[in-house]
């Protein structure tokens, strides 16, 4: 059975700046969306919102939620011998 691994400092920390950055980023949008704007406006933040956050989860499940691959040193040693 494959073994889970653990993430390593550097991208525990790696992935605490992407979502430090997403949170702020998104904050500041979502801030200045509509400034000056009399009425309804188009919420466009929440596209840019929907797809970062979607990689910040898909970043989180790579760091935290990753197996070994125990089959990868059979694939290369057929890549290289193929």
């Amino acid at each position: 059975m494959s073994q889970k691994l653990k993430p390593t400092a550097k991208q525990k920390q790696i992935f605490i700046i992407h979502a430090i950055v997403f949170f702020a980023v998104t904050a500041l949008t979502w801030m200045i969306y509509d400034k000056g704007v009399e009425g309804w406006a188009y919420p466009w933040p929440a596209w840019t919102t929907a797809a970062w956050g979607l990689s910040l989860i898909g970043h989180w499940c790579a760091v935290y939620l990753s197996y070994e691959d125990r089959g990868h040193e059979d694939y290369k040693r057929q890549e290289v011998n193929g």
